[in-house]
């Protein structure tokens, strides 16, 4: 018997493209995928990742500091902030206009720039290592370093980067208001980029130089709506362990101790594959009932369904 799910869809950034062109287009094709869940009669919230979206506006904004002295240095948080509204604007967009297409004309879909706090004293503050922003010169990261306080590191031989923290989410600042959207029925498009990472100062919620992994934010976002599936759409169809080995073997069906044992072998490469499967195991593991899946944007219906992706329950 069929049974409607509540679904959070967190989209990497396969599903974005890496321009303002190529994310035209490609909201078209993801809109399509979101549309056919909504149309089999899903609920999604959606969550979206902003790598190459962020690191392109944290360049513009760098470029205009540098040309003009008197342009203060825009902060990571707002740069993630920018990057939400307009991800958010071309996705709800696309959104709307495939669902008029199937009939859904009065279906409301709402983008909610959302905080996410974090731990000021989470360790991934001690030791940056997310590269974020263009490559610079041994000249132009002494600059960097010196006059905006940049951290940064040379990568494997092409230039230096800004690396800054990656900490876990600890607190949706704006969970009320997506968890009233949601329960009212809107499609909502939220916690973008990982969610503009913020530490609490007193009642001041300042915005902090890092990055939150989309993946463990709406793992987070989804235990605290009760969804009843966290979907993970990636670059893979399967889950695969001894990856690009002879003797690769793709997963279709996992339990959380098998996932974990799995980790605990090195099968899954940090800053890829590594947080998918913690966030699916995080969340598989909160209850029962829950489960998560990894998979193309395009096989997500047929995923649902069990026909396709890798599934990770308890």
């Amino acid at each position: 018997m069929f049974t409607r799910k509540r679904i959070v869809v967190a989209l990497g950034g396969n599903a974005l493209g890496n321009t303002l062109p190529e994310q035209m287009i490609a909201v078209k094709t993801t809109a399509q995928a979101l549309c056919d869940l909504i149309e089999d009669g899903h609920q999604i919230v959606v969550v979206h990742g902003n790598g190459p979206q962020v690191g392109m506006i944290n360049n513009a904004m760098a470029a205009l500091t540098r040309e003009d002295p008197n342009q203060p240095n825009t902060p990571l948080s707002v740069c993630v902030a920018m990057s939400q509204a307009y991800i958010g604007y071309d996705l709800q967009n696309a959104l709307r206009e495939e669902l008029r297409k199937r009939g859904f004309v009065r279906t409301p879909v709402v983008t909610v720039v959302t905080q996410i706090r974090v731990d000021p004293d989470d360790p991934a503050f001690d030791d940056p290592s997310k590269p974020i922003g263009h490559f610079m010169t041994k000249e132009e990261a002494e600059h960097a370093v010196r006059n905006y306080g940049y951290l940064v590191k040379e990568d494997a031989g092409r230039g230096y980067r800004r690396v800054v923290a990656s900490p876990k989410p600890i607190e949706i600042v704006e969970l009320d208001a997506i968890h009233s959207l949601v329960d009212a029925g809107k499609i909502v498009i939220c916690c973008g980029g990982g969610g503009i990472p913020v530490a609490l100062n007193g009642d001041h919620l300042k915005g902090a130089s890092a990055v939150i992994d989309k993946d463990f934010a709406s793992c987070l976002l989804a235990k605290k709506i009760d969804a009843d599936m966290l979907i993970i759409l990636t670059a893979v169809e399967k889950v695969s362990i001894n990856f690009r080995k002879e003797n690769e073997q793709q997963l279709n069906e996992i339990t959380v101790d098998e996932a974990r044992e799995y980790i605990a072998q090195g099968q899954f490469a940090p800053g890829s594959m590594l947080p998918k499967i913690e966030a699916a195991i995080d969340f598989a593991s909160s209850d029962k009932n829950r489960s998560a899946m990894i998979t193309l944007l395009e096989k997500a219906k047929e995923g649902i369904k069990g026909e396709t992706g890798t599934r990770i329950h308890l």
